[in-house]
């Protein structure tokens, strides 16, 4: 778990990273440089869900040996499939990344939503929903590695 304390919103419990894969972790179906170190060492305090409609048939096989539960998603409706999936594990307690625009139900209804500007861009209603916006993922992952830089965004 991880615990930040936002001067003047509330303490965040974290327990659930949520994960959108192609523009968020992975571009064009890989990984992107940085993300499997960050997400081993996430891995240890949070458990990590990467939820996906597996574009290019790579997510497994990107994400072999990196602790975390991989969500293929069916077609249709993918937004409500990730909102549906985050209200089950709970969102009080869920931290979720994502870019497009079938992220967007998923960041505004976890209790922390981040969203990434990665080369496929980001949809502008995702953007809204998000609490922070990274212009990598990296970055982004490091706000949960290094949860002072949260409390700092986040303050009022």
């Amino acid at each position: 778990m991880i615990t930040i304390d936002i001067p003047g919103r509330r303490t965040l419990n974290l327990t659930h990273l949520i994960l959108d894969y192609n523009g968020t972790i992975a571009v064009d179906g890989q990984l992107v440089d940085g993300v499997a170190d960050c997400l081993a060492d996430l891995a240890s305090v949070l458990d990590i869900h990467v939820l996906t409609a597996d574009t290019f048939g790579r997510a497994a096989e990107r994400l072999a040996g990196i602790d975390c539960q991989l969500s293929i998603l069916p077609d249709g409706r993918q937004d409500e499939g990730k909102l549906d999936y985050v209200r089950r594990i709970g969102c009080e307690r869920s931290v979720c990344i994502g870019n497009g625009r079938n992220d967007c139900l998923m960041l505004r209804e976890a209790v922390l939503g981040i969203a990434v500007v990665l080369r496929e861009g980001a949809a502008s209603d995702t953007v809204l929903a998000a609490d922070v916006l990274c212009t990598d993922i990296v970055s982004a992952l490091d706000l949960l590695r290094h949860p002072l830089r949260l409390k700092a965004t986040l303050r009022t």
